[in-house]
Formats: structure tokens, C-alpha cells, sequence
């Protein structure tokens, strides 16, 4: 895969002026109000002996999101770890849902707990019934509502993101201290977008080759993955709806988040990759509010980006940080 995008020297300066949606502040500020005026309890329920893992505890978990409407997810823990645990929530990437405990065992083998959480419409157990104005031409799920902010698909589902954190504090044996947020792809952008709502009740965020960024330019040089959808929407049945579709999105771009995140962050950026364009993770990266980030680099990564070498990297980044579980 060959580089496509701005070179490494561009891409550290790269800071495109991107002005805030009109009430982007008061938006999200009523989204998450209406979000918390349901009522709706947690469920949990024990089902590590369905997996036949020893050193690990798993729960069931459901937890009210966007409208009440209950999010699965899981909750993985160390099996008779003493708490408080730090926790990691993990959001997803694009397409998948939270799948098996077993697709999720690094966190508790560190000695975190972590919450898995499913991303509604795209995984198996939490649906989305919220299809708003019903506006989508193409597949997946980009251009879902996307003719107005607050019919958009991603309104749902960074909601159901910010009252992951929201239910982590209800649950015993969890820290609220020590709240990371992460992910890759969506999920990374997923991970920025709680960063900037969430406030100081998150201790980091860890997004790795982060979707959701820099819709515009990413729209316009993609030839692969999701921000196709948007271009292709465009292209064929909203010819003249281009600059009312990006005021949309722009309510959603992890730009507007970053500058509003103060955790301390751990970026990743893989520079040839095609789906997720440098420039447009650099683009959120040097807006972070947040005086203590890091990018992590990888030339030649794809959208894989390290792989298996990123997670040591990880954590070992948490541990300086003083966010390491107790031994």
C-alpha cells in the first residue's frame, strides 16, 4: 500500500481550520440530557462457565443508551481481582459489534477490567430502532438520518458511548477514577468523541487510527471504506445537498471533540492507510485540548495499524500514567 496522503513532515503541522457547528456545545448538551431523563436499570449476568474460561469472570451486561433503549455489552474482570479495577471501555470499528468475550481477552489478562461495548445497528444484540427521517440511499451506515443532526445515526451511538462511562460508575468492583476510553477505526473515533462529552470523568483515551475525523477532506480522497458511503450519497441522489450534509456531519467530527478532550491521550496513526487517511487523524491530534498527548507512528502500517505491537505500547503508556491496575 503505497503512501497517499501528505508526507510525515506535512502531517505533523497539519492543522486545517475548521470552524464549530452553530450550538454544537448545547447540541450535545441536550442529546445527553435527554439520554439520562430515562429511566432504565443495569442488567448483569453471569456467564463465564458458557466460555469455559478459568482466570476470567464474564458478564452479560445491558445499560440504558440513546432514548433509554438498553446497550449490550461485556464486562470482563480477572477472576477474584480485588477492586477497584481500572477499567478500559472498548468501542468497536465499523460494521462489528461487541462478538464474543472470547475476541476480548487482553485487558483482564493486564489485570484491567473492561467493558466491550456493542455498537448498535452493527452488532447482533442491540438494535436500532431510532432511524429518525428514515434518509439513507446507500448501505451501511454513514448517511443514516444524515439530513439533519438530530436524526443522524452517530447522534445514537456516541450517545450510548457517553452513558457507557455513565453506567461504569454504578457498577461495584470498577473505579471511576480510572476510566480509559479506546478503540480503533470507528471505535477510536468513537473513543475521541466520549473524551470531549465525558469531561474529567475520563482518565485517558486511547484512539487508534481513528475514524470520524476530518469528514470533508476524508470524503473527498478516500477511494475505500466508509467515507465512500458519504461520496457516494452525494453523488447520486443529493447532488445539490453537499454543504447541508457536511453541517450535519459536522456535529460528529472528531475535530470539534478533540478540542474539547483534556485527558491525557495516546494516539495511532499508520501512514499508509487507506481508509482512515493521516492527515485526517492528524487533523483531531493537533487540535487536542489536552496539554499530555502522544502519537504513535507506524510508517508502514495499513489501517491495521501496529497490530499485535500496539498493545504493549499501550500498556505501557497507562502504567507512566499511574492508571496500571494494583498488584
Amino acid at each position: 500500500m503505497p503512501l497517499t496522503d501528505l508526507g510525515a513532515n506535512e502531517l505533523v503541522d497539519y492543522r486545517p481550520e475548521l470552524n464549530d457547528p452553530t450550538g454544537f456545545d448545547d447540541f450535545w448538551r441536550r442529546t445527553l440530557a435527554e439520554a439520562r431523563s430515562h429511566d432504565g436499570a443495569i442488567k448483569v449476568e453471569r456467564v463465564t462457565a458458557q466460555h469455559m474460561l478459568r482466570t476470567v469472570e464474564v458478564d452479560d451486561l445491558r445499560f440504558p443508551g440513546w432514548n433509554g433503549e438498553p446497550v449490550a455489552a461485556w464486562l470482563l474482570r480477572p477472576r477474584g481481582a480485588a477492586g477497584p479495577l481500572p477499567v478500559v471501555i472498548t468501542y468497536i470499528g465499523y460494521g462489528g459489534g461487541r462478538g464474543l468475550p472470547t475476541d476480548h481477552l487482553l485487558w483482564s489478562a493486564a489485570g484491567y477490567a473492561q467493558l466491550v461495548v456493542d455498537s448498535r445497528g452493527q452488532g447482533h444484540d442491540t438494535p436500532d430502532r431510532g432511524l429518525g427521517d428514515g434518509t439513507q440511499w446507500v448501505e451501511g451506515f454513514m448517511t443514516r438520518g444524515i439530513d439533519s443532526p438530530d436524526d443522524y445515526y452517530y447522534r445514537r451511538l456516541i450517545t450510548d458511548c457517553v452513558r457507557a462511562v455513565d453506567a461504569v460508575a454504578q457498577l461495584p468492583g470498577l473505579d471511576s477514577r480510572r476510566i480509559v476510553v479506546a478503540g480503533g477505526s470507528q471505535g477510536g473515533g468513537l473513543a475521541l468523541a466520549v473524551a470531549g462529552l465525558a469531561g474529567d470523568r475520563v482518565a485517558a483515551v486511547m484512539p487508534d487510527v481513528p475514524f470520524l475525523c476530518h469528514f470533508r477532506r476524508a470524503t473527498a480522497i478516500c477511494d475505500e471504506g466508509p467515507y465512500q458511503e458519504i461520496a457516494k450519497y452525494l453523488r447520486w441522489h443529493s447532488r445539490h445537498r453537499v454543504e447541508p450534509a457536511f453541517d450535519t456531519l459536522d456535529y460528529f467530527d472528531g475535530v470539534h471533540f478533540a478540542r474539547r478532550a483534556t485527558a491525557p491521550t495516546l494516539f495511532s496513526v499508520a501512514l499508509m492507510d487507506p481508509i482512515c487517511p493521516p492527515s485526517t487523524v492528524y487533523a483531531a491530534f493537533n487540535r487536542y485540548a489536552g496539554a499530555d498527548r502522544t502519537m504513535t507512528v507506524w510508517p508502514f502500517g495499513d489501517h491495521g495499524g501496529g497490530l499485535g505491537s500496539n498493545p504493549p505500547v499501550q500498556l505501557a503508556w497507562l502504567r507512566e500514567r499511574g492508571l496500571a491496575p494494583d498488584l
